[in-house]
């Protein structure tokens, strides 16, 4: 997302006969999303409230009616970078839930699904998996409330039976996210796309260790 991408969002100038709440709802999701392409500059420590409204077009008057603090902001761009990549993953599975192969194609579905989302918004990325940690212990617990109903997710996809099968879907995720994260910092998107066929064998070879001792099928 360029610096221009915030602003070109404004409503028009002037009288335009739009509702109150669409006008609000603009204006925060401008908010958010140049909170979150600030930061991919600066980081969270070095992005001031001045640098966001300047860069979402809005007065800080507006800001402060919308969030506390700026931690408040990032906060709910936190949320929304959140319940985006999640809505994503969840529109690539739901039709597969009682296809047949339904395991094989939903497990390819989530990790497209993921890693392509990452990939197409590398600030909300960013703000996902390394802004977090600048934020203080509230954020990084949220993060592991997410990363968690993550894990859940990869449960019952490898259909995981045991606490044992489960504790590897765990693992499984942490070892992805400290992967992506370490591409999202590099901003080596084709890389953050590479890992999706990696994972994929992974998965192949690993037989009940994550769940079903059904296997998924090379192609």
């Amino acid at each position: 997302m360029s610096d221009s991408a915030v602003p070109s969002r404004q409503l028009p100038r002037g009288r335009h006969g739009l509702p109150r709440e669409t006008v609000v709802a603009s204006q925060r999701d401008r908010i958010l999303s140049a909170m979150a392409q600030a930061m991919t500059e600066n980081g969270y420590v070095g992005t001031s409230v001045a640098a966001i409204i300047k860069l979402a077009g809005v007065s800080r008057e507006t800001f402060y009616e919308q969030f506390r603090s700026k931690e408040d902001c990032f906060e709910a761009a936190y949320e929304r970078a959140a319940q985006l990549l999640l809505e994503r993953i969840v529109e690539a599975t739901a039709t597969l839930q009682n296809a047949p192969a339904a395991r094989e194609q939903r497990i390819e579905a989530m990790l497209g699904a993921y890693l392509g989302g990452l990939a197409a918004e590398p600030a909300d990325a960013r703000l996902f998996l390394i802004e977090v940690y600048a934020v203080g212990p509230e954020a990084i617990a949220r993060r592991g409330e997410l990363q968690e109903s993550f894990a859940a997710m990869v449960a019952d996809i490898l259909e995981a039976r045991t606490a044992e099968q489960y504790f590897a879907c765990q693992t499984l995720v942490a070892a992805v996210s400290a992967m992506v994260t370490a591409r999202v910092a590099a901003d080596d998107l084709d890389g953050l796309r590479a890992l999706r066929e990696p994972l994929l064998e992974l998965l192949r070879r690993s037989g009940d260790l994550f769940g079903s001792a059904e296997q998924i099928p090379s192609r």
